[in-house]
């Protein structure tokens, strides 16, 4: 059967009657991005305004009385209600829907059919599939490329018959009626029964579908194609917004660019070009600090050496540095009779460390200290005489620079 949805895709609100009421459960996605199993109800309506999920298009959102759904899914040619309240088979409810939700999907949808019928016209580029994405929505094209030109040449046709306000009407054609060949679509679900749903746009496209649609193209407002990215096995995936999520769109790109006019102090056309120079002024800079920071490890490494307390356990920690501080002042010290533990990082968050002196002292205290670390553990080898003469409790002064 058609529900309620899809028979008037605009309607709001109805009333109807439960049919059942039965335990479930409903896996979720937590706010922190884990699973979690909710326990509930599933029910049956006698017909619903909730459109149950298909097709590419997300399922409704919405309450019955006031009872909030939390996800409907179709069981054949009956639609599953989740809720966390349980509902009186025989009661007569009222069914209201998220209408911000269904007019976005409504347009998302009717502006797939729209690009995959004018793709197909004007280059032959099949859809294979859909997604329609809370941000944006993808349609997957039978193509290993297609080009700027193209994409261009597929949005100027589009918004021309949004001009054109064509309108868009629903059908039902029974499973033997030869119109059912000429109707393009990707094939019925297994359990599906009854007539064909057949979605029309006037004089461009003739579609199998399950969704809900606009009745006329002019709903749609207009259709932005934001670009393609490389599909899955030589496919191509055009990224399209319609309706209300073009001007949601265009008031984020608006405050980002009223951002950085303010930050980097020049007009709009001109933040490209003041961030090249951001970046190339970032990139001497860290070339520079780069060179210093290799100097200043040469001199602590000498400083080091040269302290009247050289010799048993040297200790060090700097919060500006990198691995590459740290083995330049090893490979400068260069000894084999002191035992370096030297550190660099934010003292409360994650950093690094260097261990290096007598191999059987690092094997061993290395493992240990790396535990909960991210580290690099050196070992330079002592020479024969020197060997296990480290005496861990004799602690050099530590050196902070």
């Amino acid at each position: 059967m058609a529900f309620r949805c899809q028979r008037d895709s605009y309607a709001r609100e109805f009333a109807t009657t439960v049919v059942s009421c039965r335990p479930a459960e409903l896996q979720t996605e937590g706010s922190n991005g884990k699973k979690e199993v909710l326990s509930g109800f599933q029910v049956v309506l006698e017909d619903t305004l909730l459109f149950p999920e298909g097709g590419g298009q997300p399922d409704d959102h919405g309450t019955i009385d006031g009872v909030p759904v939390l996800r409907v899914t179709r069981r054949g040619a009956q639609a599953d209600h989740f809720t966390q309240t349980p509902l009186t088979p025989g009661s007569e409810v009222q069914v209201r829907v998220d209408w911000e939700r269904r007019f976005d999907h409504m347009q998302q949808h009717s502006g797939q059919h729209l690009i995959t019928a004018v793709a197909d016209h004007l280059f032959g580029l099949k859809t294979t599939s859909w997604e329609l994405g809370r941000l944006r929505s993808v349609i997957e094209l039978d193509s290993p490329s297609v080009t700027t030109e193209q994409v261009a040449a597929i949005e100027q046709s589009v918004n021309e018959k949004i001009r054109d306000r064509l309108p868009v009407n629903v059908r039902e054609l029974s499973l033997d009626d030869p119109e059912v060949e000429q109707v393009r679509g990707r094939g019925l679900p297994d359990d599906h029964a009854g007539p064909i749903r057949v979605v029309t746009i006037k004089g461009v496209d003739s579609n199998m579908c399950c969704g809900t649609h606009v009745s006329n193209l002019s709903d749609l407002q207009v259709i932005k194609i934001l670009g393609t990215e490389k599909g899955k096995k030589n496919k191509t995936n055009l990224i399209f917004l319609a309706g209300n999520r073009v001007l949601k769109w265009m008031e984020r790109s608006h405050g980002t660019e009223k951002a950085l006019t303010s930050l980097l102090k020049c007009g709009a056309e001109d933040h490209v070009e003041a961030v090249k120079k951001l970046q190339n002024s970032t990139k001497l800079l860290q070339k520079s600090n780069l060179n210093l920071l290799r100097d200043l490890a040469v001199h602590v490494a000498h400083s080091l050496r040269n302290s009247p307390d050289w010799g048993g356990v040297v200790a060090l920690h700097r919060k500006e540095g990198d691995s590459e501080f740290m083995n330049i002042i090893a490979n400068e010290i260069g000894s084999e009779e002191t035992f370096l533990f030297l550190t660099v990082g934010d003292e409360k968050g994650a950093g690094l460390f260097l261990l290096a002196g007598p191999a059987e002292a690092v094997e061993t205290l290395g493992p240990r200290l790396g535990l909960d670390c991210k580290c690099r553990v050196a070992a330079l080898p002592p020479p024969p005489e020197s060997r296990g003469s480290l005496s861990p409790s004799i602690q050099a002064p530590s050196f902070a620079v």
